[in-house]
């Protein structure tokens, strides 16, 4: 393990190991975090705290962000 280590380093591929890793790791997040929030039983509890539908609070800003962009 430590001779994989030195020689990740001694090769200059550690940050590039290091930023695979992050974005994994971000990319598992976002995604677990999709599944939780499309359970029904949890955006029940969302509304009851005020949180509402986010995703049809969402689409009309998004729908007229296109539209100016596509201009």
């Amino acid at each position: 393990m430590a001779l994989d280590l030195m020689e990740t380093t001694a090769n200059g591929n550690a940050s590039d190991k290091d930023t695979i890793y992050l974005l994994g790791g971000v990319a598992l997040m976002v995604f677990g975090a999709g599944l939780v929030l499309s359970n029904p039983t949890i955006r029940r509890y969302m509304s009851q705290f005020g949180v509402g539908n986010l995703a049809q609070t969402v689409i009309p800003d998004v729908e007229r962000y296109f539209k100016l962009r596509g201009m």
